[in-house]
């Protein structure tokens, strides 16, 4: 197999994927207390998906990053309307209770060749490894604690994440502050660009983004390949 020095990882149907049930309590949640119009749990469920899918476009063709407070009140709009009463809306008490319903059902590991896949290269010598993710309704904050419950925050040198710089993948900007990071981390090691490889599940964001930036690139989970052919 090619050895890189440095693999940056997507994180989100990369590494993790979410608990389906979190999503059905979510939306049940917003059902039964941010609902005035009384909309079904269905178009709740789907008031989630469709801010959830123009974020993500935003923040893909901007480079910025819309905060899961404006995602959340975006929802509560598509919701209720002309009826939303944005002053009403504790945006504290939201995100907290968004919060304690993630870890209540927090997201699993991909499959069983992720993290066999990552103590392998973990355990290369002169490798090292990083997070460079976009978030949407779930902070960079809490997928820290998520990480470490999982026991894969132990294996990456260091985690960046859209919502804490205000820049999302494809940004070259966000590349290029992984890349910073990279050298800050192997200050004694003249490491170039190709000897760099970014892996993740989306083709705009992951593989057009690494490839403005020259550095190496490879899409799993939404292809035919796995994290276990890194090994290969």
């Amino acid at each position: 197999m090619k050895t890189y020095k440095h693999y940056s990882f997507d994180l989100w149907l990369t590494l993790i994927k979410s608990n389906p049930v979190f999503k059905k309590e979510r939306a049940l949640f917003f059902h039964q207390h941010l609902n005035a119009t009384k909309k079904s749990i269905e178009e709740v469920e789907m008031a989630f998906r469709r801010v959830d899918l123009m974020s993500n476009a935003i923040n893909q063709k901007t480079g910025g990053n819309l905060e899961a407070e404006e995602m959340y009140l975006m929802v509560i709009y598509e919701l209720n309307g002309s009826n939303s009463t944005f002053e009403n809306v504790d945006i504290k008490w939201l995100l907290h209770e968004m919060d304690q319903l993630f870890f209540r059902y927090i997201p699993t590991i991909y499959n069983a060749e992720t993290l066999s896949t990552l103590n392998t290269l973990k355990e290369i010598p002169n490798v090292s490894m990083s997070i460079l993710s976009n978030t949407a309704f779930i902070k960079g904050s809490t997928l820290r604690v998520v990480l470490k419950h999982l026991g894969l925050d132990q294996l990456f040198n260091f985690q960046r994440y859209s919502d804490e710089v205000g820049m999302s993948k494809p940004n070259p900007q966000f590349f290029s502050l992984m890349i910073e990071n990279v050298h800050a981390i192997r200050q004694n090691d003249n490491i170039s660009l190709q000897e760099i490889i970014h892996i993740g599940d989306n083709f705009v964001a992951d593989i057009l983004g690494a490839n403005n930036l020259k550095i190496n690139s490879f899409l799993i989970n939404s292809n035919n390949n796995t994290i276990a052919d890194l090994l290969k």
